[in-house]
């Protein structure tokens, strides 16, 4: 059976918010564009650039900031480096200037008014989220291409095919969590251990562990900065950031100057029920008021469900003895594998499959990784993925306003505290004894997508984006 090798760099990409895939995915999609022109040495000869935006994109595209995301890219930004302080003035410049640098080399007259075309009412069979690019050429060619994101800022060229693509043979190829248990088995080795051997078909263990170890810098700037940024949210919802404000009532005046003096007063704090459950809570919530603010953040495994992995892995640091870069190594290795199964058996994406796929799959990904840190079995850390997702299946993906911020950003502390609980679950329980496989929910959830009405898909059409008025704010 043919397998779909994914690395851990590909369920976790260091990006900007709000969405991975209204927002990465579309910016990734513009590189490609601009790079397949500069191959074949149009770049220069582009005269004019229309863009159409389909079906989730177009619906929910201005509160994702799919335009903007794709100017960036046009302009042959990157969302790894770009300084997100600079995303407002260039785009201001744009809008202003009616004009744009293609690839960062060539300028062309782009009004995003007219030239970015959002298209509510049409999709495209393949998947919600489809874009098209537009270019003229001196010579009056005209050259298209469509892309679709297909979540977690993974991006399908359309009528591109598996032998396009870079093929990689893993070791211990998966595909389910069966064959994931299987090479368990097979080698006597640990999650994180199988993960890490499949990482060597792309690079040595040392590059490996330092991007691992750079993910997490990312993950930790995101949540510090976070937890220290107050004011409201934007996009016109008027909601304010509540990180802060809890940060501050949780460490009653305590001082410190960096994010390792930070973590050590956090600790200082004790290990009441109450205190923790705050903390967990406050560390998504800073992450996900970043993504809403086009900060910096990981895709985990995706922008909209980035706060999930990073707020129980800090609890594992701060309240469980996970403190040392080999445990947030293999804490981060073992979500990563969980992930890719979810990906490859269902979607990552909350216009497939609605919040089930965002938050429900982060919620997998830290619970069976949280299981194994702390001494589980390789099938007890399976079965806390299946907790975690059995209690998420069918949920809806109904962002008001279009934003990533209600109901988005509490949902990540929903998600953080149910893999918290679905560890301790797995972990005082006998997998033998398990009515429901990883790969049964992975099966039932995909089957829950199909079935779900597309108003419930990140398209802003349904639940809570129609039954709240836009502008009321969330104290």
């Amino acid at each position: 059976m043919q397998h779909e090798a994914i690395s851990i760099f590909d369920m976790f990409k260091i990006g900007v918010g709000p969405s991975s895939s209204h927002t990465l995915g579309p910016w990734r999609a513009a590189q490609l564009f601009t790079a397949q022109l500069d191959e074949k040495g149009w770049l220069q000869d582009v005269v004019s650039l229309e863009v159409l935006l389909y079906g989730s994109l177009a619906k929910t595209g201005v509160g994702h900031g799919t335009d903007i995301a794709v100017m960036l890219g046009l302009s042959g930004e990157d969302p790894v480096t770009f300084a997100v302080d600079h995303i407002q003035p260039r785009i201001q410049d744009i809008r202003i200037m009616k004009k744009l640098l293609l690839g960062g080399r060539h300028e062309i007259d782009f009004n995003p008014t007219d030239d970015i075309e959002f298209l509510f009412s049409e999709s495209l069979p393949f998947h919600p989220n489809a874009l098209t690019f537009l270019a003229t050429l001196t010579d009056g060619r005209h050259i298209a291409e469509t892309y679709y994101s297909i979540g977690g800022g993974f991006v399908k060229q359309e009528m591109e095919t598996v032998a396009q693509k870079q093929m990689v043979n893993l070791p211990f190829p998966i595909n389910t969590s069966d064959d994931l248990l299987h090479w368990c088995r097979k080698t006597g080795m640990a999650i994180h251990e199988v993960v890490m051997e499949n990482e060597s078909a792309w690079r040595s263990e040392m590059e490996t562990r330092k991007g691992i170890l750079d993910i997490w810098q990312v993950m930790k700037d995101c949540t510090f900065r976070g937890c220290h940024t107050e004011g409201y949210l934007p996009g016109g919802l008027q909601v304010k950031r509540r990180a802060s404000s809890l940060n501050k009532k949780l460490l009653c005046g305590k001082h410190y100057h960096d994010y390792n003096s930070w973590i050590y007063e956090i600790k200082q704090g004790g290990t009441n029920f109450q205190y923790i459950l705050d903390w967990v809570s406050c560390f998504a919530l800073a992450v996900n008021e970043e993504n809403a603010s086009f900060g910096r953040v990981v895709t985990a495994p995706t922008n909209g469900a980035a706060g999930v992995i990073p707020a129980v892995l800090q609890y594992y640091i701060c309240f469980a003895g996970g403190d040392s870069e080999d445990k947030i190594i293999q804490f981060l290795l073992t979500a990563s594998e969980v992930g890719s199964i979810f990906k490859k058996g269902a979607t990552i994406s909350a216009a497939m499959g609605g919040c089930q796929a965002e938050i429900g799959v982060s919620s997998a990904m830290a619970a069976a990784a949280l299981t194994e840190s702390l001494g589980g079995t390789q099938r007890q850390a399976l079965m806390a993925a299946e907790i975690a997702m059995e209690h998420h299946l069918g949920m809806t993906c109904d962002p008001i306003g279009g934003l990533v911020q209600i109901p988005c950003i509490e949902r990540n502390t929903m998600g953080a505290i149910k893999a918290i609980t679905a560890s301790q679950l797995a972990l005082r329980s006998s997998p033998d004894y398990a009515k429901v496989s990883l790969d049964g929910v992975i099966k039932t959830m995909w089957d829950t997508a199909l079935d779900m009405n597309s108003k419930y898909k990140e398209t802003s059409d349904g639940g809570l984006a129609v039954n709240v008025p836009v502008g009321l704010s969330e104290c």
